[in-house]
């Protein structure tokens, strides 16, 4: 059966589903799914403040690989950001503590390209011609049903990364207890908009505050979790989207309050790790963080302070590099702007200047 075949069946169950909420997702599926029980045990350990838990069993000692997965697509874009990101895993892959096993590019372009060679790539469909509705990002999580059914993953846990992190150090696996961990986003705010998630989360599946503050990324997830997850995390997105007023409420960051639910809806509650990562220019040090998410602008004058809303003097953004990719030796702040800051740029020119054929 086809993908565009699998993915119309999927499709038309759910919006039966949505109205009856006894069943997400058909036997036709790509992934088989299963609702979790209402009444799962999810009392834990943890220190108050990160939220991590207190105590480590001797079998969590072992080495517990992840594999780091990234959705792109073909786009200038997308793709000079991959490559400053693979460079970076490769350089922390086995550094000091790391459980970082292997890296995919999931493209969801639906052909390769020519960098298939420098990154490992698995190439999935995009959806159907019109089916995003101009919403790009509703591609990631029909990706990620395709690689999950595919692929021959060998690590038992999964990282869902994007294309604009940078690793700063070597990553341990920092789920536990059958938990996956993620960055706590202060936007995605289940209890606001409860009204409106119940359409996805019926009460008798528990209270909202069961939907953790996160998006699909960072987030670091068991392997066989994730596989009960993506097809309704695929499906919730395609239905938030198809609605009016969740689309209206929730935007850009429609889809990760659907990875949300969905990771709600199969019972697999997160560790909120606020130290995942850190994004500049709000967050001026690197401290112990792992992970640079450079989303927004970086403007500064140049006696080092933030032009919040209005172009720099000196600036670094992503989004001035959309038709090409940023040159090599990119000048550096002027004095007083945050380690961050910096440590973001001079990461970006460490890669340009070691990565072959750049720009080209």
């Amino acid at each position: 059966m086809g993908y565009e075949s699998v993915f119309f069946t999927v499709l038309v169950t759910f919006s039966v589903a949505l109205i009856t909420y006894n069943v997400l997702i058909s036997a036709n599926a790509p992934l088989k799914q299963g609702f979790p029980s209402s009444t799962t045990n999810h009392q834990f350990s943890t220190d108050p403040v990160i939220e991590m838990p207190l105590h480590r069993s001797r079998e969590e000692s072992k080495r517990r690989l992840f594999h780091t997965a990234v959705t792109a697509s073909d786009s200038v874009y997308n793709t000079w950001q991959c490559r400053i990101m693979y460079y970076w895993f490769k350089k922390f892959r086995e550094g000091p503590g790391s459980e970082m096993g292997g890296f995919t590019r999931i493209l969801h372009s639906g052909k390769p390209d020519r960098f298939m060679d420098e990154m490992p790539t698995f190439v999935a469909q995009p959806l159907p011609a019109g089916m995003d509705q101009g919403y790009i990002v509703l591609n990631r999580p029909w990706a990620f049903v395709q690689w999950l059914e595919k692929a021959d993953i060998k690590e038992d846990y999964i990282l869902m990364a994007e294309p604009d992190h940078i690793i700063v150090k070597p990553i341990p696996n920092l789920s536990r207890d059958g938990m996956g961990v993620a960055f706590p986003f202060f936007y995605i705010e289940p209890k606001k908009y409860e009204t409106t998630l119940r359409k996805f989360f019926p009460a008798d599946k528990g209270p909202i505050t069961n939907v953790d503050p996160i998006g699909n990324s960072p987030v670091i997830v068991a392997k066989k979790s994730l596989k009960k997850i993506a097809t309704t995390w695929m499906n919730v997105s395609l239905a938030m989207k198809k609605d009016p007023e969740t689309d209206k409420a929730f935007g850009w960051v429609l889809e990760m309050y659907a990875y949300a639910v969905a990771s709600a809806l199969h019972g697999v509650r997160n560790i909120l790790y606020k130290d995942f990562m850190l994004q500049p220019p709000w967050d001026t040090e690197i401290g112990k963080k792992f992970i640079i998410h450079y989303t927004y602008g970086c403007d500064f004058d140049m006696q080092g302070k933030l032009m919040y809303g209005k172009f720099g003097e000196w600036r670094f953004d992503k989004r001035s590099y959309t038709e090409f990719p940023p040159p090599r030796n990119l000048s550096l702040p002027p004095a007083g702007v945050p380690e961050s800051v910096v440590t973001l740029v001079k990461m970006v020119n460490e890669a340009t200047a070691n990565i072959p054929n750049w720009g080209s």
